[in-house]
């Protein structure tokens, strides 16, 4: 894995190809979480792949590329629903992210709009974390931000959708 980006960092585009093609998926599905339709993920991910390929060298330590292009990913997605500022209703693609019991789907439905009305930083770190399911140390590192800080935004956050659920039961 360190051979194929230090290859691609001097130039190896077959390299970066492959690396790249071994994170795709993951890629997507982060892309996914934020734009919420496949055609917009997908282009989420394009413009990911033409960015990491223009910046490899730029990346310090080969032993984080997947945290590397996450955190790209994460910049193009928030871009892009930054520049659509569209709303996005319910649709059949929406279903293939959420659980086949249909108990659980108005619970699912529930928790996602519950954390779209956090603010950006809080709404990256709860999915990081319970979505992608990275550690706080990890998510320190994507988002370069001190671990204490990721975990006061954590619990900050958690508490927020704790008190909506409640005042939405009340």
């Amino acid at each position: 894995m360190i051979e194929l980006v230090a290859a691609a960092q001097n130039g190896d585009e077959k390299a970066f190809l492959k690396l790249f093609q071994e994170y795709e998926v993951d890629i997507y599905r982060v892309a996914y979480v934020y734009v919420k339709n496949q055609e917009d993920a997908l282009d989420v991910v394009q413009e990911t792949a033409y960015k990491s390929f223009k910046k490899i060298k730029s990346l310090k330590n080969p032993a984080f590329f997947k945290t590397w292009l996450i955190k790209i990913t994460m910049s193009c997605a928030t871009d892009m629903v930054r520049k659509k500022k569209k709303v996005v209703y319910f649709n059949s693609e929406y279903t293939e992210s959420l659980p086949q019991d249909e108990e659980d789907i108005p619970l699912s439905l529930s928790l996602k709009e519950l954390i779209e009305t956090l603010q950006e930083n809080e709404k990256n770190i709860v999915l990081l974390k319970f979505y992608h399911e990275y550690t706080f140390q990890e998510i320190s590192e994507i988002l370069k931000v001190p671990l204490g800080t990721v975990k006061s935004i954590l619990y900050r956050s958690l508490h927020k959708l704790r008190a909506q659920i409640k005042e939405g039961e009340g």
